[in-house]
């Protein structure tokens, strides 16, 4: 579901189903294109998103995230097998200089460039077909996880734009990038405690799972 209305939208954004559902109890400040909408997730990323129903919770929210004082964890299907179990990936992200529609990262910094960190853990190898991760992002870059994964060799499955291919090794093909907004910590924006979020992996993010997990115990198709 796309977030918020643009070109090429119609009344299916989260925008629409929010104003239908809050009425008009929801926070103005992003505007009448994004009302309570205080950060978002790619049209294919499922999981936690928050949206402020007051101005004063928006404010509160938005600046936690730009003081980057919380915690955000994805669960991501990447291509392939990284040799180690975790890392870190610190690299600035700015516009493609070609195709204005990608981001792309570079070690070199330039002048267009943000900073950008992903720590990343290896939860489970599928052999060599792929690998679920999580990654912990301390910057919100645009499509940073996904960059940064191209950047180091594993591109998350079902992601044309950043490199990955169809792989005929793979037992499903995969309906969507393959990342999840699993967990989110902030500490609520009117008294302060600790809000602990998390959301599910969904129905097609499972079922990929588990394919790849028979898949990848099942013995070579050449094996005696």
């Amino acid at each position: 579901m796309t977030v918020h209305p643009g070109a090429g939208t119609g009344e299916d954004t989260l925008v629409h189903a929010l104003l239908a559902h809050c009425k008009d109890g929801l926070s103005g400040i992003g505007g009448i294109q994004r009302p309570g909408i205080v950060h978002r997730l790619d049209r294919e990323t499922t999981g936690v998103m928050l949206v402020a129903k007051t101005d004063a919770a928006h404010r509160a929210l938005s600046a936690q995230f730009a003081a980057r004082a919380l915690q955000k964890d994805y669960l991501a299907l990447a291509a392939g097998a990284p040799p180690l179990l975790s890392g870190s990936i610190r690299k600035p992200i700015g516009r493609h200089p070609r195709h204005r529609h990608k981001m792309t990262a570079s070690d070199a910094p330039r002048s267009a460039a943000r900073d950008a960190r992903t720590d990343w853990e290896v939860l489970e190898r599928y052999a060599t077909l792929a690998t679920l991760m999580r990654c912990r992002i301390h910057t919100g870059r645009t499509h940073q996880i996904r960059v940064h994964l191209q950047s180091l060799g594993h591109p998350l499955l079902g992601d044309t734009t950043y490199g990955w291919r169809a792989d005929p090794r793979l037992p499903l093909s995969p309906p969507r990038v393959m990342l999840h907004a699993e967990h989110l910590l902030v500490n609520h924006p009117i008294t302060g405690h600790p809000l602990d979020l998390t959301a599910p992996p969904p129905k097609d993010f499972k079922t990929m799972m588990r394919a790849l997990k028979t898949a990848s115990a099942a013995p070579p198709k050449n094996h005696p």
